[in-house]
Formats: structure tokens, sequence, C-alpha cells
């Protein structure tokens, strides 16, 4: 069947209702045409000029991120920065560019709830539930417990090897044994008091404040920041797993793929760098 702009947009709102996401965010068609036939999808975490250039290397015309193109108002597009090129890029090559931004946050398998599950979590339930009809089971963050308690160490590797990180930061005190874990994929600081409330030895999240920082080590409350492109990375994956089932089932016959060219924006820098 021939595919439409329009058909990957319905899919991706039966698996994250576009309805979820926050007053704030911007989702959805952000670039193109509804009605224009998909050659092939690229989905990757965020809209940059390599992961367009990687489209048009593949003939993918249409991109999913999680992270939104256009995100505030445009008061101009100056095709001399980035951004400015990214779009006269995009629209030059008839790319059109979806945002799955908050809504794949708080969908009911979303991106923290994958995240668990990538840990090994079990029992798992949203940290915050919705206020949305979708229900309960739907909402940001999430947490879970293993079945029976890890050692800090093998959690810590266990964390390490998820999110693909050599070290991350720490606030607060690691337990000896832990059972109960929250996660929220990406920017989560304000979430923190309320894991602690329901009973997390641990909660990962990213871009911890430094007065969220000074609290955990106050309160003894593990915290670990595990970097915003990390702690999201691993639902762009599933975001092409729903993608592909939902092309399995319509009979897409298009490819559904994900970036090979996008990587972590920071780097470490240690005492034996070398300019």
């Amino acid at each position: 069947m021939t595919v439409r702009v329009k058909d990957i947009l319905e899919s991706l709102n039966i698996e994250a209702p576009f309805s979820l996401a926050e007053s704030w965010d911007n989702v959805g068609l952000l670039i193109g045409d509804p009605e224009q036939e998909v050659t092939a999808v690229l989905a990757g975490l965020d809209p940059t000029n390599r992961l367009v250039d990687e489209a048009i290397a593949l003939g993918a015309n249409t991109i999913v991120t999680h992270h939104p193109v256009i995100f505030k108002p445009l008061q101009t597009i100056n095709t001399a920065e980035p951004n400015g090129r990214l779009l006269q890029k995009a629209l030059a090559n008839h790319i059109a560019i979806i945002g799955c931004h908050t809504n794949f946050d708080s969908a009911r398998a979303g991106v923290s709830h994958y995240l668990a599950l990538q840990l090994g979590l079990e029992d798992l339930s949203p940290l915050v539930s919705s206020s949305d009809e979708a229900g309960t089971d739907t909402g940001l963050g999430t947490i879970g417990t293993y079945p029976a308690p890890l050692a800090a160490a093998d959690f810590l590797a266990r964390v390490l090897l998820v999110l693909n990180l050599p070290s991350v930061q720490m606030a607060g005190t690691v337990p000896t044994k832990i059972t109960s874990v929250a996660v929220c994929g990406g920017s989560g600081s304000e979430l923190a008091p309320i894991a602690l409330r329901r009973g997390a030895d641990v909660y990962l999240s990213a871009e911890i404040k430094h007065s969220t920082a000074i609290w955990a080590a106050e309160t003894n409350f593990c915290i670990i920041d595990g970097t915003h492109y990390a702690t999201e990375k691993p639902a762009v994956t599933l975001l092409v797993k729903k993608l592909q089932q939902a092309g399995d089932k319509k009979d897409w016959k298009i490819k559904i793929l994900q970036t090979q060219e996008e990587h972590h924006p920071f780097v470490l820098l240690d005492k034996t760098y070398q300019p």
C-alpha cells in the first residue's frame, strides 16, 4: 500500500497519543505535507543537520525525532545558522519531520518505561500519573522493583551498560542493596522528591539541578544523573520497533530505520587530554 506521512502520524498517535503532550510542548508534524508519500522513515533523538544529511543519503523523506525541530515560535529563519540551515535543507529535499516528545514520555510504554525495562525492573508504574483521559497507566517517569535486591556494584554496572557510558554523576548515598528504582528519561530533576516519597532506593534521571543534588546529599537519597542523551537514546530503538510493528500489520512496503550517525553531544575530558 502507499504510505503517506499522515499514516505515520496516525500510528504514532495510537502508540503515544499526541494529547498526552505537555501544554508547553510542540509535537506532531512540524515540517512537511501530511499527504506526501513516504519513501522511508529515519528515527533519531535530535533533529540535527547530521540527521537530515543521513536521511538524504538513505533516501528517507520522513524523519521522526523525540525532540521537536521547532519548539518555540520562530521570529526569523537565518539559513547561515544551524537551525535555519536544517529547515532550509529539509524543505528543499521535501523531508517531513515529526516530533514525538512529551507524548512519548507519558505513553503507556514510553521513554522511561523502556529505560526501566532495559534496567531489568519489574512491576512498573508511572512515577507521576497523567491527568489525561488515557488513564492511570500513563504519566511521567517510571518506578519499579527487582525480584531480588541488587548489590550496589551490580546495579551501577547495569546502569553504565544500559546508558553506554563510562561513568555517571551521583548525589546522595548509594544504598548497599537496591530493590526499588525510579527513572525519568531526560530532564527530571523536579521529580526527585516524588521518587523518594514513592519509596525508591535510587532515582535515575538527567539534568539534575545543583539544589536538587544538595537536597539529595542532605537526605541521603541516591540520585544518578545519566545525562539527557543517554537516558533517552534507548527509546529511539523503541520508537523504531513500534513503527516497524505498525508497518508489518498494515503491510507498509517501506523501511523504518534508526540513525547510525547520532552520538552523545558531550565527551569526557580528563588530565590526559591533549588538544
